[in-house]
């Protein structure tokens, strides 16, 4: 009994270590971040309207749920046919959190907005991924087509969008994506280490 509960015992401290070791990956190709995830859900904000609301606010994106906030209001933008989220102050970050368990991909379009809530083109947006590890990407002369999406091993926590470097604009997204990473990877590499240390265990017997 205690040889074939030791190889359990020991793959699943190899996947704990795996999970402690957590990474994230970057896209800037909307198709390549599609690729690697699975179960999407797309928040489109067109029910916002041009305005002021609260400093945070509920949100879905297909299955997921979130929370999106900023310290002095979240701001509909765009119109009249596409809406977006923006916030009232320029210098202010929006955050995306709270996110719903499974979520290990986000992604979307990032870009700036004026006072009024136009398109303003060629902006830089700062984003933030955490994981219990961060990783900050600038996305330089942003457009409307402007992707960047956030893949983690371990489940995400937060992303943050600032306006960079000087905030002389406001940050803006568009179509925001939460995913799920296909499972499949994680089992295989589970798999793996019972086979392996299957194989020690009759090798030792």
């Amino acid at each position: 009994m205690s040889i074939k509960l030791k190889p359990l015992c020991l793959a699943a401290l190899l996947c704990a270590s795996a999970a402690a070791h957590a990474d994230i990956t970057v896209y800037t190709s909307q198709s390549d971040f599609l690729a690697a995830v699975s179960s999407t859900g797309t928040d489109t904000y067109d029910d916002l309207m041009v305005g002021p609301y609260g400093n945070s606010l509920l949100r879905t994106a297909g299955a997921y749920s979130y929370t999106v906030s900023s310290p002095n209001g979240i701001w509909g933008a765009g119109g009249p046919t596409d809406y977006w989220l923006s916030n009232n102050l320029r210098t202010d970050p929006i955050t995306f959190s709270s996110f719903s368990a499974g979520v290990s991909g986000f992604g979307g379009f990032f870009f700036a907005s004026d006072v009024s809530g136009a398109y303003v083109p060629n902006g830089d947006m700062l984003l933030t991924a955490a994981d219990g590890t961060t990783l900050t990407y600038t996305l330089t002369g942003a457009t409307r087509n402007s992707f960047l999406g956030f893949v983690s091993d371990s489940g995400l926590t937060s992303v943050t969008l600032l306006s960079s470097p000087d905030g002389t604009y406001w940050p803006t997204a568009n179509n925001v994506v939460l995913a799920a990473v296909p499972e499949p990877a994680t089992y295989g590499m589970f798999l793996a280490g019972l086979g392996f240390l299957g194989a020690m265990a009759r090798r030792r017997s």
